[in-house]
């Protein structure tokens, strides 16, 4: 079956190219995916499977059933969105939507889900079991379309036994995927601090409380809960990006404002975290006189890839690839609202290699992000074939 479903990645490779580049061209903002959910039904329709819509507004489910459809449902997903990044790659089908690129690969993602269904559908003869093609909105913006989508009842009708995602990945090389049983990405949470005090004239410090000199006594206080507080075998990140204190050389501002992210690969550390930096944050303002509000937002959950079916996986991409082009990769601290579904299924969500043989790819959410289009024929065929593999057993 490796030699048929090689095959057939080939004869749809260039059709697969070709809806790639139609979605680079003509990306569209997380919730805002209508075009991109149009074409997308249109390809379905070409290829004769049902689905459904109106999910999240533009998201899809597609559905593909085998011999024996009740006997088990495995899913497979694909986000569409895009990002708000004006394009600096030059390319043919460079974005003609002004200040908007598929800058992370989601293009790719959704190209390559097509070109599996077109494969599993030719193959529906010769597999039991049900497949679920989910077209997800919104993965780039809290609370992301993972969540939306099945609190509006995806599954319903099909309960996945096993969900399967995919994810470009600059650093790899192409035509290598690769696998990371149990935690793998980390949860991502929002974290906004806002010091309140008495500002005043910067030349008399004793009649005002200094706002800047609290907010970064918190900054630094806060670091203490990663080398300090949460058990050094469980990976936190606690990192500020903002630092707003709108004062002047003499004027100590009334207001700071400090913004951040949570990251981490245990969901109880995660609520402990959330606690202490509350305290530690306003019980440092308050013992400095002034006062701190803490918000934060939740963001995605840790993504959990189920090791037992993982290593299935494993097993099947050696199959397909060979194991020199299967890689055993190590933990990312970067986010992804496919935890929403690895929360409640058994999941498992790798990655696959689209570096540039010559020339530059760039980084994930950049310019001048350019992946290798071959990659499009190891993603496309191995997802089909662990599909296969999957409702073959």
């Amino acid at each position: 079956m490796e030699k048929r479903i090689k095959a057939l990645t080939q004869q749809y490779l260039q059709q697969v190219i070709d809806i790639r580049q139609h979605l680079h061209a003509h990306p569209e903002l997380s919730f805002e995916e209508n075009n991109t959910s149009l074409y997308i039904q249109e390809q379905l329709k070409q290829i004769g499977i049902p689905f459904k819509t109106g999910y999240v507004k533009t998201g899809i489910l597609g559905i593909i059933e085998g011999q024996n459809p009740t006997s088990k449902t495995i899913a497979l997903r694909a986000d569409m969105d895009a990002l708000p990044i004006q394009e600096a790659t030059n390319l043919e089908f460079t974005s003609r939507n002004e200040g908007v690129m598929h800058a992370c690969g989601h293009d790719a993602h959704t190209a390559a889900l097509l070109g599996a269904a077109m494969i599993l559908n030719e193959l529906k003869a010769e597999w039991q079991g049900t497949i679920l093609l989910i077209f997800q909105p919104a993965e780039e913006v809290f609370p992301g379309g993972a969540k939306l989508m099945m609190e509006e009842g995806i599954f319903d009708t099909y309960k996945p036994d096993i969900i399967l995602g995919q994810h470009v990945l600059p650093s790899m090389q192409t035509g290598h995927v690769g696998f990371k049983g149990g935690m793998y990405m980390a949860s991502g949470d929002e974290v906004y601090l806002t010091i309140k005090g008495k500002g005043g004239h910067a030349a008399m410090p004793h009649a005002l409380t200094d706002n800047v000199l609290i907010a970064s006594q918190i900054l630094i206080s806060l670091q203490q809960i990663v080398s300090r507080i949460v058990p050094a075998q469980i990976p936190t990140v606690l990192s500020f990006g903002k630092f707003i204190a709108n004062g002047a050389t003499n004027i100590i501002p009334e207001k700071v404002e400090l913004a951040g992210t949570l990251r981490t690969m245990n969901e109880e550390w995660r609520a402990i975290i959330k606690t202490k930096i509350k305290e530690i944050a306003t019980q440092t303002a308050a013992s400095m006189g002034a006062e701190c509000e803490v918000d934060i937002k939740d963001g995605y959950p840790v993504v959990h890839n189920n090791e037992n079916i993982t290593a299935q996986a494993i097993e099947f991409s050696n199959e397909y690839l060979g194991k020199s082009n299967t890689e055993i990769m190590d933990i990312r601290m970067t986010a992804e609202d496919f935890g929403y579904f690895s929360q409640k299924y058994p999941c498992t969500f790798y990655r696959f290699g689209v570096a540039q043989d010559k020339g530059e790819t760039g980084s994930l959410h950049t310019p001048q992000f350019n992946l290798n289009e071959n990659s499009l024929e190891t993603a496309t065929g191995t997802m089909a074939y662990i599909a296969f593999r999957f409702l073959s057993k």
